[in-house]
């Protein structure tokens, strides 16, 4: 019949029996350990945090982000005891930095030497004879039917009363008649329309106008060359028996 026996502490080695009773040591520690830090006796190691800083970029409150009234007046004293700086003083230069261009030395004579026909090209005398403005120039007294210039007539040849009244109107009063004829070659003139007579109704400007194909009147005159094609004003009077022509 086979017997089983359990194993007994005392038949096991002495290296195995220490291993054992440490182990169970260890165990005990570790037992009661864990019963003083759930009782509070032994403080729980806090971890350790990374250094570092963190900024919190919204405010608390609305209320904190109002400056108050003594940060204005912090604001103030601060900015009154800030010094001012003084501008730079301006200095002006004594002397121009700019300096005109040297005047060229001249070793002729202060005058302009200038030849006899020179001179007398330049005479202001002469000068009312030639070129524009001259003072033989026909005078502009107005303007034609289409706006062209109007000058005075200039007779070559005054009519006789034989040309003129033989167009006079039976008891034609004192007055005049005035016309303006455009200027042909011959001294002639022709288009002409009447302009004006006094006294009104007395048909003195018909008389002229009609009289006029036998008038001689030079063409008017600029620089001294004759005008042909330009207007002219031409004016007859009756005084009585007198007749004056213009």
């Amino acid at each position: 019949m086979a017997v089983y026996r359990l194993p007994s502490p005392y038949a096991q080695t002495p290296a195995r029996r220490r291993l054992s009773g440490f182990a169970l040591a260890l165990a005990v520690n570790f037992a009661l350990l864990l019963v003083l830090m759930g009782l509070g006796v032994v403080p729980v190691p806090e971890p350790k945090l990374p250094r570092g800083f963190v900024v919190d970029l919204i405010p608390d409150s609305r209320d904190s982000a109002k400056p108050t009234a003594e940060t204005h007046v912090r604001l103030e004293r601060l900015h009154q005891q800030r010094p001012v700086p003084k501008p730079p003083p301006i200095i002006l230069p004594v002397k121009p930095t700019i300096a005109p261009p040297p005047r060229p030395a001249r070793n002729g004579p202060p005058w302009v030497e200038m030849s006899h026909d020179e001179m007398a090209a330049g005479d202001i005398a002469n000068a009312s004879h030639s070129g524009s403005g001259s003072a033989d120039d026909s005078e502009a007294v107005g303007t034609g039917p289409n706006g062209e210039t109007l000058y005075a007539a200039e007779w070559a040849r005054e009519p006789t009363d034989a040309e003129v009244n033989g167009y006079l109107p039976p008891h034609a009063p004192n007055g005049y008649g005035l016309i303006a004829c455009k200027t042909i070659p011959g001294d002639r003139v022709e288009d002409c329309i009447e302009l004006g007579q006094e006294p009104l109704g007395s048909h003195l400007a018909s008389a002229v106008r009609q009289a006029a194909w036998q008038f001689r009147v030079r063409p008017p005159r600029k620089n001294g060359h004759p005008m042909i094609g330009e207007w002219v004003r031409i004016k007859i009077e009756w005084y009585g028996h007198d007749r004056a022509g213009e």
